[in-house]
């Protein structure tokens, strides 16, 4: 008798980058092992977890037999790259075998994981296929760092992208606009630090997302006592233009998260003037 294969049941809510909208998405683990940040309510009631393998590998022929063509995989939840490496290896290893079309496999990767795996182990994975992580830099500047509960500083953050890099991984790299906060020195200073940190880390991608505060959340909190409040679309505009002005690196350039006030897409820094410029143009209309 042949096996039945069952569909993926995903423990809800299901979190993915933009770019991987198309993707077999498996959860390797659920939740979020550091789930201390500020801004984010994603996880926060889910118990963070490493999946069985057995399950995965479940998952995967059912997908194998179901799906026409799978060419990008993405490991769920939030912070995958923290459970073993052995386990993780043997979840590309099937994902190899299982998809002849695949391209790539990706995760989220928080700085405490990359705290915890070394060159080698980052290396190897990369070796069978887990070639790109999604690292939430958020800002470059140690005050908001600390203010998000990041539980890193920019040179904690920088020291472990370096140790993906020198792995060989692909990084993509978000930041978020308003981080800060309103106050135009603070976003300043948010804005060209973290531009200072992209281009210590030279990422093959970077995005910006613009920081919205959701309920049950510390950033909630500080929101409903006054003491925060989110930047105007203007003001995240002339935040967005003091960064990308500022940054100094070859990568492809991104907003195209939901939450952007503007859309904007090129490829630095070939397209960065013309970017800069766009930026002027709508400040100039608006202000």
């Amino acid at each position: 008798m042949s096996e039945e294969l069952l569909p993926i049941q995903y423990e809800e809510t299901l979190y993915r980058p933009p770019s991987e909208a198309n993707s077999l998405i498996l959860q390797a683990t659920i939740g979020c092992s550091w789930n201390h940040c500020t801004f984010c309510e994603m996880y926060r009631h889910k118990k963070f977890r490493v999946r069985s393998l057995q399950d995965l590998e479940a998952e995967m022929n059912w997908a194998k037999a179901t799906l026409p063509k799978v060419h990008k995989v993405f490991l769920a939840d939030g912070d995958a790259l923290v459970a073993r490496a052995s386990f993780l290896k043997d979840i590309c290893a099937k994902a190899q075998s299982s998809f002849p079309h695949l391209r790539r496999i990706s995760c989220y990767a928080s700085p405490q994981a990359l705290q915890a795996r070394s060159v080698d182990e980052m290396a190897t994975l990369r070796e069978h296929g887990l070639s790109l992580y999604y690292l939430g830099l958020e800002s470059g500047c140690d005050q908001t760092l600390e203010e998000l509960d990041k539980g890193v500083d920019q040179e904690e953050m920088v020291r472990v992208a370096q140790k993906a890099t020198d792995a060989g991984v692909k990084l993509s790299v978000m930041v978020l606009l308003g981080a800060a906060g309103p106050d135009p020195q603070r976003a300043q200073q948010h804005a060209l630090k973290s531009a200072e940190a992209i281009n210590r880390i030279q990422p093959r991608f970077v995005s910006t997302l613009v920081t919205t505060p959701a309920p049950n959340t510390p950033l909630m909190d500080r929101v409903e006592d006054g003491s925060w409040r989110e930047p105007t679309p203007l003001e995240s505009a002339q935040e967005l233009r003091t960064f990308l002005a500022a940054l100094d690196t070859p990568s492809v350039f991104r907003s195209n998260h939901a939450s952007n006030w503007l859309a904007m897409a090129g490829t630095l820094p070939k397209d960065q003037e013309g970017l800069v410029a766009a930026l002027d143009a709508f400040l100039a209309k608006e202000s």
